[in-house]
């Protein structure tokens, strides 16, 4: 038998008609609202829109998130964790030499469907970071914490502080060409091409 309500409580809200709340997940909104915005513009992502696309009510949205700014903060908080936070995680998760962590760094780009729907992401995210300031700090956050990564491993590889943020820099802007342009080659090419960034940058001394 449940326990009835404190009288100054207010009752839990109903679930939303059509698909139960518990069906649907932040994450969820997150995924549709990043897709939605690769497909249209940061400004095409609204809670009306994304319900339709979803198939479910607007009530299911408040069941997760407070309004649509608040989608958008956890959105950009969403994209930071999985693409740098969790990726350099990984990394640091093992004892690897760092000329191997870079090369596998590098190659992160050419890793087929996966690596040419986040480069999609990426290009969508820096578009937006463009016209919003909350978008552009997030994203200098992520690039000076994927460099900060980089140099450390050039540091680690013998090279001076100095020299190591000048390679990460040169790695780092490699990384980025190769994944946001589209006349990058076949899979062939592509790797030769990396294979070449990485005697340049990682090799040398």
């Amino acid at each position: 038998m449940p326990l009835p309500q404190p009288p100054d409580t207010p009752p839990p809200p109903a679930p939303p008609p059509g698909r139960h709340r518990a069906q649907l997940s932040p994450q969820d909104w997150i995924d549709a609202a990043l897709a939605h915005l690769v497909d249209h513009t940061i400004d095409a992502v609204r809670v009306d829109v994304l319900a339709r696309r979803m198939k479910v009510t607007r009530g299911s949205f408040y069941w997760h998130f407070t309004d649509r700014d608040d989608l958008l903060k956890r959105l950009l908080q969403s994209w930071r964790r999985t693409t740098t936070e969790q990726v350099i995680a990984r990394f640091q998760g093992h004892d690897q030499d760092p000329a191997v962590v870079l090369r596998e760094l590098l190659q992160l780009p050419a890793h087929g469907r996966t690596a040419a729907q986040a480069s999609s992401v990426e290009l969508a995210i820096r578009e937006w970071a463009r016209r919003d300031p909350t978008a552009r700090e997030v994203l200098e956050d992520v690039d000076n914490r994927r460099l900060n990564y980089f140099a450390e491993c050039f540091v680690a590889l013998g090279h001076s502080a100095e020299e190591a943020r000048h390679r990460a820099f040169m790695l780092y802007g490699c990384i980025i060409s190769d994944s946001l342009l589209s006349s990058g080659g076949n899979d062939a090419q592509r790797e030769a091409r990396l294979a070449c960034v990485h005697s340049l940058l990682v090799r040398a001394r």
